[in-house]
């Protein structure tokens, strides 16, 4: 393993530690069940109260027609990534970016419009109006646009930017894919699929209902 590419091992390990120590001692207040969804343990996700539109182009157009945000979606079930999506809406007061469940009928819509099957829920996806992002690369994106209190800001991007032209990609991937695919072991899943957050929170998520028929 090149040092680059151990640094960026070394990157992640920390990401993941902060983000479970994170989850442990930062309870949010509860969120409302409406915001829920149950969901089978299966990699597929339940289908929410609107029906998806035939065409998930219109839905991609409906997300960027008045915001241009770039959309993460990550894993509705995973502890592990909804801690992460708590430490990006509190590391990101700019609120450049959006979220939405991969599990969501915005999500599977996405997914599909971006050359993905709609129920590939194997990695994050951070989605603009030009493309997608997948794996290490959404990781060390979504890494720019944020400002974590825990790394020296002048420093942030710039790491970031240099570990995509350093470290190969099938190293950095190689690296991303041995914690998403440990994810549910690392810290667990949960039996409802997130689709939302409350208070301050409310618009940082996608209306799923934009991809109804």
């Amino acid at each position: 393993m090149t040092r680059h590419a151990l640094i960026l091992a070394m990157v992640v390990a920390v990401v993941s530690q902060r983000v479970s120590a994170f989850t442990s001692r930062h309870v949010r207040p509860a969120i409302s069940s409406s915001l829920f969804s149950s969901i089978s343990t299966t990699t597929t996700a339940t289908t929410s109260p609107f029906p998806i539109v035939a065409e998930p182009s219109i839905v991609l157009s409906r997300v960027f027609a008045t915001d241009k945000r770039p959309v993460i979606l990550f894993d509705g079930v995973c502890n592990m990534c909804n801690g992460a999506v708590n430490l990006a809406l509190d590391y990101d007061p700019d609120a450049k970016l959006r979220f939405s469940a991969l599990q969501s009928n915005v999500g599977r819509a996405l997914l599909q419009t971006n050359g993905r099957d709609a129920d590939d829920i194997s990695s994050i996806v951070l989605v603009t109006s030009d493309g997608a992002f997948i794996k290490s690369d959404a990781i060390l994106r979504i890494t720019e646009e944020l400002t974590p209190s825990w790394l020296p800001l002048p420093l942030a991007k710039p790491a970031a930017r240099a570990g995509r032209a350093l470290v190969p990609k099938f190293l950095r991937d190689l690296i991303y894919d041995g914690v998403a695919d440990n994810r549910y072991s690392i810290l667990g899943m949960r039996d409802e699929c997130r689709f939302g957050d409350e208070n301050e929170f409310t618009a940082r998520f996608v209306d799923d209902s934009i991809a109804a028929a």
